[in-house]
């Protein structure tokens, strides 16, 4: 099946993942990690115990927020900024060696935040009123995504495609893109879908929605792959598949389907018995990886080892 990109100007490299991605749909499953400071210790330790690398592995934007407070915000906040200051340089390095990249993007409120203004709790910034033309909110969303699409081209000049999935986890209030509910987000996501391609000509994205309500969904026209985020109980065993029959739902298009953010890892066994045709997980960091609080290496082991997942050194070469 030839999967078009949503974007009828998306350089070729998009159209190959996305076929390649829909040619392992249902046979197999990409591995994922997020990884979100520079010393990447959740790749050192996938590595360790498993002798390679996944298949996709996730960045984290935050610190590239125009708007961070630096003088008031508190500790655990400039810990987690400087931790991630720069790792958009060994994203560089990992697409050269061939692995598939995706972004996230905590972006700190472009106005009136203090400490983690991502959350909702740490800014007054309404979303609503970036709909509406003349409003500060809408000048600051527009100066955001303008030093945010600097960066990105740097990736389009080397033509390295990403999964670009912004506003992730909209069906909440806990983000300040999600405080006024996921029809405002889906049309934040629409704003940014316009400027980004038309304006600034980012043609290297590859759009994923991350929000499994149909109310919020942003329409097939916007995007290329459905996506949500889902952390079950520590050590239990799943394959997904409730979850991906909602997922389904949001649209009537076949649209791939992907695990944006999980705490606990598939279960190989199951998803031979079901294969549940996610496209990739992408575990989340810190305890999720590095300890075995949620998965123990046995588990670990087990799933790089098995013929229903794919990791880096199975990934084709020249994909893109």
């Amino acid at each position: 099946m030839i999967k078009k990109p949503c974007n009828p100007n998306a350089i070729p490299e998009v159209g190959a993942v996305l076929n390649y991605l829909a040619s392992m749909e249902g046979k197999k499953i990409l591995t994922g990690q997020h990884t979100q400071s520079r010393p990447q210790e959740e790749l050192v330790k996938i590595h360790e115990k498993t002798g390679t690398y996944p298949a996709v592995i996730g960045f984290e934007l935050l610190s590239y927020s125009p708007n961070i407070d630096y003088d008031n915000a508190d500790e655990e906040c400039l810990a987690e900024v400087y931790e991630a200051r720069g790792t958009l340089e060994q994203a560089y390095e990992w697409a050269e060696k061939g692995a598939l990249l995706t972004f996230t993007w905590h972006w700190f409120s472009p106005l009136y935040g203090e400490s983690k203004s991502f959350y909702t709790e740490h800014t007054a910034f309404d979303p609503e009123k970036v709909l509406t033309e003349g409003t500060p909110e809408r000048e600051a969303f527009y100066s955001d995504l303008d030093k945010m699409a600097e960066l990105l081209k740097g990736f389009l000049a080397k033509r390295i495609p990403i999964l670009w999935r912004p506003f992730h986890e909209s069906e909440g209030k806990w983000f300040w893109w999600g405080s006024k509910g996921p029809e405002v987000a889906a049309k934040l996501y629409r704003l940014m879908y316009d400027y980004f391609t038309v304006v600034h000509e980012l043609h290297h994205l590859i759009w994923v929605w991350n929000c499994p309500l149909p109310e919020g969904y942003v329409g097939d026209d916007v995007c290329d792959i459905i996506s949500r985020d889902l952390y079950a109980e520590a050590h239990s065993r799943t394959n997904y598949r409730k979850e991906y029959d909602e997922l389904r739902k949001i649209t009537s298009t076949d649209k791939g389907a992907a695990l944006g953010e999980i705490g606990i890892l598939p279960d190989p066994e199951m998803l031979m018995a079901d294969p549940v045709p996610w496209l990739w997980y992408m575990t989340w960091s810190h305890d999720f990886c590095l300890t075995e609080d949620f998965n123990t290496y046995d588990a670990l082991k087990k799933l790089y080892q098995s013929d229903a997942f794919v990791t880096l050194d199975r990934l084709p070469k020249g994909l893109w």
